[in-house]
């Protein structure tokens, strides 16, 4: 199925490494025909974005509102118009004589709501934007170019609003049951109404087994071939023995933490070199387990490990950032804003029942889009473990605090800790009456798997006592590509003991594409993990290359992960508020649409958990363009037709 190629089909890689202009070829070549499904072009010759054509486009979308805001003679006359032509479209869904599809209606009804909120003052004095005025300039005929950074992500945006507005999103063009109204198989009885639906079902069944094949994991014979010869040269080139690949301090004594070892034993790109260069130069952590290592693939043009290297390989962009910011990352990168969520040190405490506990503070690798990259200093740093005084002070904060029962104890990563040093952690909180579950934070079922001995599984066993207390291992694998036999071992041991595995997911643009994480949900069922959270990248400036669009992951969510059976989509997408905690993205009463700025970025409304509880404030937070990411993947080979209706997830 996925033999080692010695030269990938390109259109197949996931690269980071194309430039704008290799991208806008993609675009140029591959996906306009599919947005539009027109001849519609966006783009000159050489590749630079044509804005006057994609105007004109937009205007054809929905030529009534280009009337009234062409005919508007001032900005709030044009909401005014706007404001009627919505309600008047609103009605007309309603009306008895509308020949809509029930579905499209629904949508028409979506998009009206979002355009109402979009061109409400409030919304423009909050987000200090106004994408009325700019429709209403472009009407009166202002040049494009004689306005503010207005992006073809901003045109494109609209163009799908002014279209949805009508029922007209093209969601079902491609389906014959819209326009008949009805499904053969819902005009049958019996046999012949199950046998048609099988058929349909079957046909849906096939395209997602095709994606599926597109993702290997870590445990398909070839891949476990190449990797045990990786095993091979890694273990010659660092002097170890077979028994010592087996024994993980030997893993934590020989983390990479320079490009030299990578270079001798992968192929890099030149940006990759250059980066880690710097990185190690200007001190911003950096490392890589042997392990690890080895289920990347020795080179670049394999492209199946690209979610590996994206993991640890620091982008140029994000050592930039890093670098320029060092001195004040404490605050900056902080975007969970666990300063003011931490009633004492080592504590962090967002929700009523649960508190984070961080004793150790680095990790047996490191992350490039960790959430505490603002408090790592190294990867195994000498320093990283809290004093006795102050875990003391924090383990007795608890007994302070009863109505705190559910304990996780991450950093870092703890189980990088000796078995002693996790002893005294769950001696002391299995003390506390009120503590009914501990759970531990770690990525070593994925990085370092032999971490899990048969006496740290005993260890933890003396303490899992259900019903009274449980211990729970909450893990991050982010791709098929990290489940391998040695995570299988480590996961199993786990569970052999009584105690759940579960996974936090970051959805990123390494997952992200058709079926990707469905095929990491079934992988981790079957190894015994259960999926727990998808999280939106944490809208962090130094890691903005890995974000995806919150629509992405509503349309993920709807159109990929539904068609899984319920035990294998237990996970819950969420946004994390900065300083409150997870809103859930599939709660549309908790999130709102507010505003699309030039660059084409949608801005968010998110509720807090305490809504309809305690009257907290919301908080507004600027997505990443949703062209800006259908042209990466276009980049990578995907073909964005595939993805039309993210533009109707809000």
């Amino acid at each position: 199925m996925c033999a080692k190629p010695k030269s990938h089909n390109n259109k197949e890689l996931l690269s980071v490494n194309k430039s704008r202009d290799t991208r806008q070829k993609w675009i140029s070549t591959k996906i306009i025909d599919d947005i539009f499904t027109d001849e519609t072009t966006l783009f000159k010759p050489r590749f630079k974005v044509d804005y006057e054509t994609t105007l004109q486009r937009l205007w054809k979308a929905n030529p009534e509102i280009y009337k009234l805001l062409k005919i508007s003679p001032d900005l709030e006359s044009a909401r005014d118009a706007l404001y009627s032509y919505l309600e008047k479209s609103e009605r007309t869904v309603f009306a008895l004589d509308n020949n809509l599809h029930i579905l499209e209606k629904a949508t028409v009804r979506e998009c009206i709501r979002v355009f109402k909120s979009i061109i409400g003052p409030v919304n423009e004095m909050r987000t200090q934007f106004s994408a009325l005025e700019i429709l209403w300039k472009l009407a009166q005929g202002e040049k494009i170019e004689q306005l503010e950074n207005v992006s073809v992500g901003f045109l494109v945006e609209f163009i799908n609003l002014f279209q949805g507005v009508t029922g007209q999103s093209n969601i079902y063009h491609e389906n014959r049951y819209v326009e008949k109204g009805i499904p053969d198989f819902l005009k049958m009885k019996g046999k012949k109404a199950g046998s048609a639906r099988t058929e349909a079902l079957d046909d849906l069944g096939l395209k997602v087994q095709k994606y599926l094949k597109k993702y290997p994991s870590g445990l398909e014979d070839e891949v476990v071939t190449w990797r045990r010869e990786n095993r091979v040269k890694i273990l010659n080139y660092f002097g170890g023995k077979q028994e010592d690949w087996e024994n993980y301090i030997w893993h934590l004594q020989n983390v990479i933490r320079d490009s030299k070892p990578l270079l001798d034993l992968i192929e890099l790109s030149d940006e990759y070199k250059e980066s880690i260069k710097k990185a190690v130069l200007n001190r911003i952590p950096f490392g890589i387990t042997p392990y690890y290592l080895s289920l990347m693939d020795t080179q670049v043009s394999i492209g199946y490990d690209h979610a590996t290297r994206a993991q640890v390989l620091p982008p140029k962009e994000f050592v930039e950032k890093m670098t320029k910011h060092r001195a004040e990352r404490d605050e900056l990168f902080d975007f969970m804003g666990e300063h003011d969520t931490s009633p004492i040190d080592l504590v962090t405490r967002r929700y009523p029942v649960i508190a984070i506990l961080k004793p150790f503070n680095t990790c047996a690798q490191i992350c490039v889009y960790c959430q505490r990259n603002w408090e790592i200093d190294r990867v195994l740093d000498h320093k990283a473990l809290a004093s006795k005084e102050r875990i003391n002070k924090a383990l007795a904060w608890f007994d302070d605090h009863k109505s705190i029962g559910d304990v996780l104890i991450t950093g870092g990563d703890p189980m990088v800790l000796k078995d002693k040093q996790l002893q005294y952690f769950l001696e002391n909180l299995s003390a506390k009456k009120h503590i009914y579950r501990i759970r531990f934070g770690t990525r070593t079922p994925v990085v370092l798997p032999m971490r899990w001995t048969d006496d740290l599984i005993n260890l933890l066993s003396k303490y899992h006592d259900p019903p009274k207390r449980e211990i729970a291992i909450v893990t991050h694998f982010e791709h098929s590509y990290e489940i391998t036999p040695e995570a299988t071992e480590a996961v199993q041991k786990i569970r052999k003991a009584g105690m759940s595995v579960y996974n936090q997911v970051v959805y990123t643009i390494e997952n992200s594409r058709r079926f990707e994480l469905v095929k990491l949900r079934l992988d981790l069922k079957s190894i015994g993990v259960d999926p727990y959270y998808t999280f939106n990248m944490k809208g962090k400036e130094e890691t903005r290359r890995y974000m995806v669009p919150i629509a992405r992951i509503l349309q993920e969510r709807k159109e990929e992960a539904r068609l899984l059976p319920g035990l294998d989509r237990t996970d819950e997408p969420v946004f994390n508020v900065p300083k409150l905690g997870k809103n859930h993205l599939r709660a549309g009463q908790d999130h709102r649409l507010v505003m699309i700025l030039p660059d084409g970025s949608r801005v968010y409304e998110f509720h807090p958990w305490e809504k309809n509880i305690t009257p907290i404030p919301p908080y507004n937070y600027v997505d990443v363009p949703i062209y800006d990411y259908l042209e990466e993947i276009a980049a990578r080979g995907e073909k964005v037709g595939d993805y039309r209706t993210i533009w109707f997830y809000y």
